[in-house]
């Protein structure tokens, strides 16, 4: 597997100036020896200037936040990362590298999580390049390849959660975002770094059930939090009467025996748990 390396290169403002001199003394060689028939001077001119532009071929410029890879027939030299102008060999290859952030949106995917119920998921991974010799030469195209195993990394993180836990059950789709985005970072920097690229980030964009089963889940959803929330009241109105028996009880006001605490434990669940408002009704006779 190729490792980025360093290639030999010096400064392009140096290199070009040695091509001028080349070819200005190239020049004056070819027109000496021209006037004074010195096939000598005549040649030497020529060699120059054949030099002067395969020089010339070496000379490239490398923008800021970018590497540029160099070949020489076919074999890696190595590669700049330093933005400038440079001279490199002559006749070599120069490909440019982008070593800036970038994101990657994922389409909408239809997933069956760990349920079997089917979701719609997207995501969208930020990522940069950091080796610009396996980003080039170990994959065939190092932008799709990032696209494919983003999406088949976010298809099996999906497929290992359900879509909505039940509370204390463990890792849900939903309730565990920061989780299921850090897995999905590590199983992508495991996938993509054969291509020499760095996950940043990965954040789930899109989470929802998918269209043919999404309006039972609805109501399986309303129909758990309805029966939440009547477990809560229940739970405070028992709360509740144990503590007014106890209050009468210690003040000594009144005596109840089991048939009254029994009726009277009635009458407040039945005010408090029920949806509408208790209406009163006024005893003027005993209990009996």
């Amino acid at each position: 597997m190729l490792q980025e390396k360093k290639s030999p290169y010096v400064n392009g403002f140096i290199g070009l100036l040695l091509v001028l001199v080349l070819i200005g003394v190239g020049v004056y060689l070819l027109v000496n020896g021209g006037n004074n028939g010195n096939a000598a001077f005549i040649v030497l001119g020529i060699v120059l200037e054949v030099i002067a532009l395969l020089l010339m071929t070496g000379l490239t410029v490398v923008q800021p936040n970018q590497a540029n890879v160099i070949t020489f027939f076919g074999q890696y030299l190595g590669v700049i990362r330093t933005s400038g102008f440079y001279l490199t060999i002559p006749f070599s290859g120069h490909k440019k590298v982008s070593l800036r952030v970038r994101n990657f949106n994922s389409a909408k995917l239809k997933v069956n999580d760990v349920d079997g119920n089917p979701i719609e998921i997207a995501a969208v991974v930020v990522f940069s390049v950091v080796d610009s010799a396996k980003a080039l030469f170990e994959v065939d195209e190092y932008e799709t390849f990032v696209e494919i195993q983003s999406e088949t990394a976010l298809r099996h993180v999906a497929s290992k959660y359900p879509y909505d836990g039940a509370e204390g059950a463990g890792f849900s789709l939903r309730s565990n975002t920061e989780e299921i985005a850090l897995e999905l970072s590590t199983e992508l920097q495991n996938r993509l770094a054969t291509a020499g690229v760095n996950v940043i980030e990965s954040r789930l964009t899109h989470l929802a059930y998918s269209t043919e089963i999404a309006s039972a889940m609805l109501q399986r959803q309303q129909a758990t939090a309805i029966i939440a929330a009547r477990e809560k009241i229940v739970e405070g109105a028992v709360s509740m009467v144990q503590l007014a028996i106890q209050r009468l009880e210690a003040d000594g006001s009144v005596e109840l025996d089991d048939e009254r605490k029994a009726a009277m434990i009635n009458n407040l669940l039945v005010a408090v748990v029920s949806d509408r408002s208790a209406q009163p009704v006024i005893n003027t006779s005993t209990l009996y």
